[in-house]
């Protein structure tokens, strides 16, 4: 039996209108190819579970979509997305359903909305992919493909348990990014954010030996490659990490990182980071105003008793060498017209090197 893992690759925005107001600047084109580039790491994932009985092949819908036709020959099909390519990804799943080829589908848009999902698949996964798969596999095997799997509360994966996602599925001539996570979930629970609300309500950590040997494997393919470490909220445990960045240091990589302002507060860490190859970490910010910050974060309040220290801690940060991405929402509750003006004005102040913007729709309360 054959199965074709399919991603949704390209840029990742839609809005036609948004395109013409700006979102063709040569930043945001840049950028987005950067994003574009990266594989799926969890289709590379379910591949590394699925047994060797059954044929497996990565694809990626831009790719799919230059060769002018959507391959056939599969008995399974599987597919991820996120909601800015989520109707593509539906008229993809559409597609090889009047083939009548099963199609699995599940990522943050699927699990956010399982039965909007069902009406364009065969079978949708609710949560985390890795403890359903081996079941999904199972029963498609016995002919018993169910309509949902949902995560049960007590079946968190365990990452120690994580397998070697499928990096030789990969072509090395097209990749200039290659991801990894070495740990999966946060502990802040911001309103906005899915990775402790959708994800994992714990904060799980992938040992070190398994990180390396991942980097390891993909050194086989790029002898010199660029890291995207794809975590929610890298560094949360010390001791931890610095045992990770001191394993790494040797390797002579390059990589990028997502992680909370407190970074700035241990300079042995920031060392460490330096000297292991990091290059950037991207940093929620949010907002330069305490008042939208207010109540952003929901266990603790966190982020709006940072507020005060964030420009000494990007100095900090960047005086070690590593760049930060900052990252702010537009529309958040304490917002007025003036916060455009005061989120310019903070990042001309604070010199942060990059800068990510989003804009928060709000729903009408009824």
């Amino acid at each position: 039996m054959k199965i074709g893992f399919i991603a949704m690759s390209g840029i990742r925005a839609q809005n036609e209108e948004l395109m013409k107001l700006g979102l063709t600047l040569p930043g945001f084109v840049e950028r987005s190819k950067v994003i574009a580039s990266m594989p799926s790491l969890s289709l590379l994932t379910l591949a590394g579970l699925t047994p060797p009985r059954f044929e497996v092949e990565y694809r990626e819908i831009l790719d799919l979509k230059h060769a002018g036709a959507l391959p056939e020959d599969y008995d399974l099909v599987a597919i991820t997305s996120l909601s800015a390519q989520i109707f593509e990804a539906y008229a993809v799943a559409d597609f090889y359903r009047s083939r009548g080829i099963p199609v699995v589908m599940g990522g943050l848009h699927v699990t956010s909305l399982p039965e909007e999902a069902r009406e364009h698949c065969t079978t949708v996964v609710v949560g985390e992919g890795e403890p359903i798969w081996p079941e999904l596999l199972d029963d498609f095997e016995r002919g018993r493909l169910q309509p949902v799997y949902l995560q049960s509360p007590r079946g968190q994966f365990d990452l120690r348990q994580s397998p070697m996602p499928r990096f030789d599925l990969l072509d090395p001539e097209k990749y200039n990014r290659i991801t990894v996570q070495t740990s999966r979930g946060c502990p802040h629970k911001c309103e906005f954010c899915a990775s402790s609300i959708l994800l994992t309500p714990s904060y799980k950590l992938k040992p070190v030996d398994r990180v390396l040997a991942e980097i390891h494997a993909i050194k086989r393919i790029w002898p010199h490659p660029f890291i995207e470490f794809a975590d929610d909220n890298s560094f949360v445990q010390r001791g931890h990490y610095k045992e990770l960045l001191r394993a790494l240091a040797p390797e002579r990589l390059r990589w990028f990182t997502e992680g909370d302002i407190r970074v700035a507060e241990d300079p042995e860490l920031l060392g460490l980071m330096r000297d292991a190859g990091c290059q950037q970490i991207l940093v929620g910010l949010e907002s330069p105003r305490r008042a939208s910050l207010d109540g952003v974060e929901t266990r603790a309040n966190w982020k709006a008793r940072q507020q005060d220290r964030y420009k000494e801690a990007i100095a900090k940060i960047q005086s070690h060498g590593i760049t930060v991405n900052g990252c702010f929402i537009l529309g958040l509750d304490g917002d007025t017209p003036e916060v455009f003006d005061e989120v310019l004005q903070f990042v001309r102040d604070s010199g942060l090197y990059e800068v990510q913007v989003t804009f928060q729709i709000g729903r009408a309360h009824v």
